[in-house]
């Protein structure tokens, strides 16, 4: 494999990891969490399952509306779908019971900033968009609504859904929104890979990083 491949690759998977780790973060912190981190939660709550294993039933569910949509999952779609749970179990195995505000604000802002540096990884390794993100431009291709129009209604429902079912709702959540998108808009320039000509099966055409990093 070119060294272009192997950053790539390595981008993806630690990006990913490092999603999953800045979610149980964000749960460590108690102050409210991303907005599908929020209906995993609550869905948790509700079956008695882990938060990664919902994360990753979830996944796969909306990996399969990708079908009638037309749309075509790369190595990351897959790849998305389980590390990411993985992830978020084996750092909630680790992360200890936190106590005071301070402490909690601090693990928040944490889960955040490593949220973003997540998702500039992983986006600007160009593998294919995670599930939710294959399902959010794939609504927008369909429908003719906007990217932002489209984001603001699933993400809406999700966290209505989690809030309803036990999740947690808070000034974390509020800040995550207005946070992310410039933190992943940084990130992604900071991580972006040079284009090369790479013959590997396993690459998916480019994520459409602006498409869901905007709004």
């Amino acid at each position: 494999m070119s060294r272009n491949l192997i950053r790539r690759l390595l981008q993806l998977y630690v990006g990913l990891a490092l999603y999953g780790a800045s979610s149980a973060l964000l749960v460590g912190g108690g102050l409210g969490l991303e907005p599908w981190g929020v209906l995993h939660q609550g869905l948790s709550e509700l079956t008695g399952l882990t938060m990664g294993e919902i994360a990753i039933i979830v996944g796969a569910a909306v990996l399969l509306l990708w079908i009638p949509l037309r749309q075509r999952p790369g190595l990351g779609t897959i790849s998305n779908v389980f590390v990411i749970g993985i992830a978020i179990d084996g750092t909630l195995a680790l992360l200890p019971e936190v106590h005071g505000l301070f402490a909690r604000i601090a693990l928040t802002v944490a889960g955040i900033v490593l949220n973003g540096v997540a998702t500039g990884l992983y986006i600007a390794a160009r593998f294919g968009p995670g599930p939710r993100d294959g399902l959010m431009t794939a609504l927008n291709r369909i429908t003719g609504r906007s990217i932002r129009q489209v984001r603001t209604a699933l993400e809406v429902a999700v966290v209505v859904t989690g809030f309803l079912l036990g999740g947690t709702l808070g000034v974390g959540t509020v800040a995550y929104a207005l946070a992310i998108g410039p933190l992943a808009q940084f990130f992604l320039r900071v991580f972006a890979v040079p284009a090369a000509d790479d013959s590997s099966t396993v690459v998916a055409s480019g994520t459409p990083g602006r498409a869901i990093l905007r709004g």
